[in-house]
């Protein structure tokens, strides 16, 4: 159990990294400085939060059950052939479910092509060229 909780929290830790964009240094971002940048990027962003549906939660739990089936699955037929059928479901039950968490946590922290595209197109009316995202 504790290995468990390890990875989600390991996961958890790794969704917080999300990427952000990243902007090149034409002549309205040299005029209004980093700072004033950054600022506009956290509003665009907001904005995003209000207008993007975000499904990330709901994917993240999709992607663990996902994975626990599966792993319940492969657990059970090798429990078959190696005998314990009802441990190598339960261990394959788990060792799936925490890979699948962690997948669902990777891809919740990526921005979904919806709030990409409502960032970028924020930023550019605002006056910034956005090069790409990391």
């Amino acid at each position: 159990m504790r290995s468990w909780l390890a990875v989600a929290a390991a996961a958890l830790a790794a969704g917080a990294c999300a990427p952000k964009p990243v902007l090149y240094p034409n002549a309205h971002y040299k005029e209004v400085g980093k700072d004033r940048s950054q600022a506009d990027m956290k509003e665009c962003e907001a904005l995003a939060d209000q207008y993007v549906k975000n499904r990330a939660a709901a994917n993240a739990a999709a992607s663990t059950g996902k994975g626990a089936a599966i792993g319940a699955a492969g657990g059970a037929a090798a429990g078959a052939v190696f005998g314990g059928l009802g441990r190598g479901a339960a261990a394959g039950g788990a060792a799936g479910a925490a890979m699948g968490l962690v997948r669902g946590v990777f891809h919740a922290s990526q921005p979904s092509p919806a709030r990409r595209g409502f960032i970028e197109r924020c930023l550019r009316e605002r006056g910034y060229d956005v090069v790409g995202w990391q």
